[in-house]
């Protein structure tokens, strides 16, 4: 385990010093830190984090780094959504993008109603944006999602089974859903997304996946290879019975309510209030209940909200 996470800290390093040959290799080094393990923390513990950091490289001053166009195009996404684009908000959806550059499995962690499914929908949306603008990148592509939730079904129903009475193999909602996005040869992502908790039960049968082999095993001795394009993504609220084989084949970003607050969602919901508000306010004004039914809607209301 301690190998994995020290190559894949080595690969970040070498990817960040390629792109920016010119700053130091302490910069270069804190900054691999820093994106590697900041996903993963809490607000609290993030602090902690850096004050660490701040001890090993006494004096080094860590330049902001200008993600341009990948930036505003996340912002301009969660607005069209009618979302606030908060900073924290819009950290954690570039901290998940720098996390499948690295890793194809990426678990969202956190509780429910923090915002993972919106996280991983504003980075998708964002993709199919970018690839739009035909920037040379080949991470900006269009992206295609298969959702599904392991626990709600049987271990047969999700990798597949063997029907006692014909003897004949079905393949499982996972085995389906892998097969679909391997069959895909477009450059399009494939993002197989199991929203659902973590047990030892099913997850297990991953492990073959989540690590390099990238090869799902069934039952009835089949092997799926997976292509570069597809990544697995799970939703879970908690770790606590996932074993450290799965966890550390994993990217983790972690998902705290508290760093967003309940502000965003007041200003949402006044936002959207507000704009029935105000088509109320344009129909009474000027459909009165002793009007007549043919009146003429004034120039005033025509770009209201409709109700």
């Amino acid at each position: 385990m301690f190998l994995e996470h020290s190559l894949k800290y080595f690969l970040e390093f070498r990817s960040l010093k390629r792109e920016n040959p010119d700053l130091s290799e302490d910069v270069v080094l804190i900054r691999a830190l820093r994106d590697s393990n900041l996903p993963k923390f809490l607000t609290d513990d993030a602090i902690l984090f850096s004050g660490i950091i701040s001890d090993l490289f006494p004096g080094v001053q860590i330049p902001e780094h200008d993600y341009g166009i990948l930036q505003s195009t996340i912002v301009d996404v969660m607005n069209g959504k009618n979302l606030q684009p908060e900073t924290c908000m819009v950290e954690k959806v570039i901290q998940f993008y720098e996390t499948m550059l690295v890793r194809h499995g990426v678990m969202l962690v956190g509780p429910t109603g923090g915002g993972k499914t919106t996280v991983y929908q504003i980075l998708a949306e964002t993709l199919g944006n970018l690839q739009k603008l035909d920037l040379g990148n080949p991470f900006y592509q269009a992206v295609k999602t298969y959702v599904l939730n392991p626990k709600s079904i049987t271990m047969g129903e999700l990798y597949g089974e063997v029907n006692n009475i014909t003897l004949e193999w079905k393949d499982g909602l996972m085995a389906l859903s892998v097969r679909a996005a391997v069959n895909d040869t477009s450059e399009d992502h494939k993002w197989i997304i199991s929203d659902g908790p973590v047990d030892a039960l099913w997850i297990e049968n991953l492990n073959t996946v989540l690590d390099d082999n990238k090869m799902l095993c069934l039952a009835n001795s089949e092997r799926i290879k997976l292509t570069p394009q597809i990544h697995m993504l799970f939703e879970v609220q908690d770790l606590k019975v996932a074993s450290p084989a799965t966890v550390s084949r994993c990217g983790m970003v972690f998902v705290d309510p508290e760093e967003l607050k309940w502000m965003p969602y007041v200003k949402t919901w006044m936002k959207r209030v507000s704009k029935k508000v105000s088509a109320i306010k344009c129909a009474t004004r000027y459909f009165p209940v002793s009007s007549s039914v043919g009146a003429h809607v004034s120039p005033e209301c025509t770009n209201s909200s409709r109700l």
